[in-house]
């Protein structure tokens, strides 16, 4: 079991084919979206998950009896996996199929013993697999000719597995195993004839909601004659025929009289297969097209009115005979299996060809979603995507109950459910705010708003449903209000906007006032800024503001939380771009607690508590999460354990906003570019079961140290913390010294720096509160000591993440200084004395020259000077000592004593 489970997938990825898999007694069908495969049985309106990829599907085949299903990534090591599509479990893994360029097409022999990749990249190479041995190389490989064109597709021959076919727009290369190599010979297109292969997907639809740009899509438009030695290739409306001679490869000759062309329709081919004895057309228009061995049509479905063709693909079922008076010739009949096709809209389409019926069974829209949010209290969520089309989905049924599209706005950035649920809010990227009642997606003219032309992307009620507030991309917070009117109605009114930040706002946040009612509203900004809101006093356009303060000195805010009632103190919840979370005070905005957050490849973008329905038990609340790319839980209280938290990937391309529903059991994230939304189940017992494998107490902390608490730096802190009770002491004492188990908080900060921490003077006295006041709202005192436990765990809690990086210091010589005749960053001695005292935490002249001489060591052989004489030595010293222009290595080796690798200075700072 795991804290996180897929449940269902809503969207698809039009450009990878979809496969029948059933049809007899069950209506099955694959397809795939983000890294993932589904199996979706139509008939049971039911999913199962082919979960296994780190990466975005590229590309997928089935066998011929359906009962084995390949999926490829994109990722750097071209994972090939083989599932049972019985049991939807994996069989096996192949690993570095194509290093470097990945897998762009993958293909099953008739005989399902050989599996055959084609490389994705700009030297291309196709490999046989015998996938069933536990070989982990290829049977046989070659490299391609680039002068080919680029190969986008590959087939084996249905009749002799040792021969395949790969196509480009200008080449086809027919491959032959002969003599255990693999060898191709390539027949140029344009040779045997005039017609031209245009990439229809670069031409707009006639539709403007359906022009989507699909360069990504490598159609299957070459395949083998199921009967003849000939191979087919569909080029604009033709088909040109090429007779394939004996020993073609080994030769290296192909006759012109071998190839003919053959034009059968009007409109362009966008996929060709065969069947039954028949060959299959899609085409541009959505169109199916049957046609005999002589190329004589036969049979046609053109009731789709659907956008271009992607896939075909039949039902491994045996057809029976019949007559269709509908779409086939009078002389024979014509027996044809079921079928379905997928569109670029993308539509997933099933054909009865025994009863002649049309049925579809997926459709979607294809485009980035930015929006998502779920319902107070019922199953349900509201998608919206780019093309303006706003989805209700009901996530138990799994049915679509709900649609509006919204023609002249389009671009949804973000919506919001009130916290009864009557209200639906929608904000746009052209600064329209929309307020639909949430039931029939209707609203009254006078609740469209359009208070900026900047992009709205935060939205958010208040908990008592009467203030609503956005944030725009021009910096800005707008608040809308529920009022009565002056004809006794209640009618939503904009308050006013306020431009309260000078860089992009990150979140917002209504809460209530400490003790009272009343909705309070606060907003984050990645200028550090927590600016708080006056509504009671804010007017009808007069929005005021409250306090405004900085919260981080070096860190980026990213968002922000209520944190649950664990203790009598209100905190709120910021979490910070350096893998950081904080727990301020909700009244006094006092840094109260810093925390590790979870490390997860990236910062956490948003963070929300997991909602519940009955009264939780003690310490029973979780945290969820999502990261770049990942989605996760944490386990509250906070306190820096490492496995109090667990994530997983959820959209490898990048997630943009997530959800929770309204019982705490299913979240739902939305992609940026794979345009689906995944369903996740959460099981917090599993999320326990694993935190409790990583120890108690003491044990996750121990294992953060280096070496753990057997390790060499384990014992020098222990070293250390001994030695700060006698520095407090004095090390001058005489009389006998009592040893104890705490020192004082004045000594934290000196036992730090003895550790390789150097904290602010801020972060020192957030340190020194942190402990202070740690249990002052049980007990009412004040705490002054600490002991080595807990001094371990605020050491883990507040040290850098990642420890001391020179990049950031090579980053900050780029910044603030110039460039020498090397092309190293220098920084003027003047210049850098004058930072010292002018930026950041102030430094006295004094404690600069204090600071230098100590690290230069100026000042030992000085002890018998006086002060003033002293410090006027070490003014003139420091000038002959510290050169005039210092570079990295300078800085880091000759007076901070630290080594530094030459050449990364040399790197410039990121854009």
């Amino acid at each position: 079991m795991h804290a996180l489970s897929l449940e269902s997938v809503f969207g698809m990825n039009p450009a990878i084919p979809v496969f029948c898999l059933q049809d007899h007694s069950q209506l099955i069908v694959l397809y795939s979206t983000a890294h993932v495969g589904v199996i979706f049985n139509h008939t049971s309106n039911s999913q199962h998950v082919l979960q296994g990829h780190s990466y975005p599907i590229s590309c997928m085949c089935v066998s011929e009896n359906r009962r084995w299903i390949a999926t490829v990534d994109s990722g750097p090591r071209s994972m090939v996996i083989i599932w049972d599509s019985y049991s939807g479990i994996p069989v096996n893994t192949l690993f570095d199929c194509h290093p470097g360029s990945g897998v762009i097409a993958v293909v099953f022999s008739s005989d399902t013993k050989y599996l055959a990749t084609l490389g994705n990249g700009g030297s291309q190479s196709v490999c046989i697999w015998d996938w069933t041995d536990d070989a982990r190389k290829p049977l046989y490989c070659t490299e391609l000719n680039p002068e080919h064109g680029f190969q986008d597709h590959i087939i084996f021959n249905p009749n002799d597995n040792t021969q395949l076919l790969t196509g480009s727009k200008s080449h086809l290369l027919i491959y032959s195993r002969a003599n255990r190599n693999l060898q191709y010979f390539a027949m140029k297109l344009k040779r045997f004839t005039r017609a031209t292969d245009p990439d229809v997907f670069t031409k707009p639809s006639t539709d403007d909601s359906k022009s989507i740009n699909f360069t990504d899509i490598y159609l299957s438009r070459s395949v083998f004659h199921w009967r003849d030695p000939q191979v087919l290739k569909a080029i604009a409306n033709s088909i040109v025929v090429w007779d394939i001679t004996e020993n073609l490869v080994e030769k290296q000759f192909q006759s012109y009289d071998k190839v003919k062309t053959i034009r059968i329709q009007q409109e362009p081919i966008t996929v060709l297969t065969t069947t039954d004895g028949y060959i299959v057309t899609g085409d541009i228009q959505g169109n199916v097209r049957f046609y005999d061995e002589n190329y004589l049509l036969v049979s046609w479905y053109t009731e789709f009115n659907q956008d271009p063709v992607v896939s075909i693909s039949f039902s491994k079922d045996t057809p029976t005979k019949s007559y269709q008076d509908n779409c086939s010739l009078e002389v024979n009949p014509v027996v044809i299996s079921n079928f379905v096709i997928s569109t670029v809209n993308p539509n997933v389409i099933h054909v009865d060809t025994q009863n002649g019926v049309i049925q579809t069974l997926l459709q979607n829209d294809y485009e980035p979603l930015h929006a998502v949010a779920c319902h107070p209290s019922q199953p349900a969520i509201a998608l919206g995507n780019q093309r303006g089309i706003l989805k209700l989905w009901d996530y138990n049924r799994k049915v679509v109950f709900g649609n509006r599209v919204f023609k002249t706005e389009k671009q949804i950035q973000c919506v919001t459910y009130d916290p009864i649920g009557l209200y639906l809010a929608v904000g746009f990227w052209n600064g329209v705010v929309y307020i639909l009642d949430a039931s029939t997606l209707e609203n009254n003219p006078k609740e469209r708003f359009n208070c900026t032309t900047n992009s709205i992307d935060l939205i958010a009620f208040s908990p008592d449903s009467q203030y609503l507030a956005t944030a725009d991309a021009g910096k800005a917070v707008t608040v809308f209000c529920y009022l009565r009117s002056k004809d006794s109605s209640y009618e939503w009114i904009s308050v006013g906007r306020y431009c309260s930040h000078y860089k992009p706002i990150q979140d917002l946040l209504f809460g209530f006032h400490l003790d009272t009612t009343k909705p309070r509203l606060l907003s984050l900004g990645l200028d550090r800024q927590l600016v708080e809101y006056d509504l009671e006093n804010s007017d009808r356009n007069k929005l005021l503001i409250l306090s405004s303060e900085r919260i981080e000195q070096s860190a980026v805010p990213w968002c922000m939380t209520w944190y649950p009632p664990l203790s009598t103190e209100e905190f709120l919840l910021i979490v910070s771009d350096q893998y950081k979370i904080k727990l301020f005070n909700s009244t006094t905005k006092m840094c109260r607690k810093t925390l590790l957050g979870p490390m997860y490849g990236s910062p956490i973008k948003r963070i929300v508590v997991l909602p519940k329905l009955e009264e939780p038990k003690i310490n029973s609340y979780h945290l969820a999460f999502i990261t770049e790319h990942m989605l996760g839980l944490q386990i509250l209280p906070l306190d820096g354990n490492p496995y109090k938290s667990s994530a997983l990937i959820c959209h490898p391309t990048g997630i943009s906003s997530f959800a929770c529903s309204y019982d705490g059991k299913f979240i739902f994230t939305a992609g940026k570019t794979d345009c689906c939304a995944l369903s996740w189940r959460v099981n917090l017992d599993a999320l326990d079961a694993a935190a409790a494998l990583g120890g108690k107490d003491m044990v996750p902390f121990y294992s953060l140290l280096e070496g753990g608490r057997d390790g060499r730096f384990y014992k020098e802190m222990e070293d250390f913390f001994y030695y700060c009770q006698i520095h407090h002491q004095g090390s001058e004492l005489i009389k006998r010294r009592e040893v104890s188990t705490k020192i004082p908080l004045s000594e934290v900060s000196n036992l730090m720096r003895a550790l390789g921490h150097f904290p602010t003077e801020q972060e020192i006295e957030d340190m020194h509160s942190e402990v202070q006041f740690g249990k002052y709202a049980e007990t009412g005192k004040y705490v002054t000591e600490i002991d080595l436990e807990e001094f371990i765990k605020l050491y883990i809690n507040h040290r850098p993440a990642f420890g001391i990086s020179s990049d950031e210091l090579v980053q900050g010589f780029h910044l603030l200084g110039k460039k020498d005749s090397s092309g190293e960053p220098v920084i003027l001695k003047d210049d850098l004395i004058k930072f010292l005292q002018a930026r950041g935490e102030h430094m006295t002249e004094e404690m600069v020259t204090e600071c230098f001489a100590t690290l230069l060591g100026v000042n030992e052989e000085k002890d018998e000077e006086t002060p003033f004489e002293q410090s006027k030595s070490e003014k003139y010293l420091l000038g002959s000592v510290i050169p005039d222009e210092i570079s990295v290595e300078t800085f880091t080796h000759h007076i901070l004593g630290l080594p530094l690798w030459k050449q990364k200075a040399r790197n410039p700072p990121p854009e």
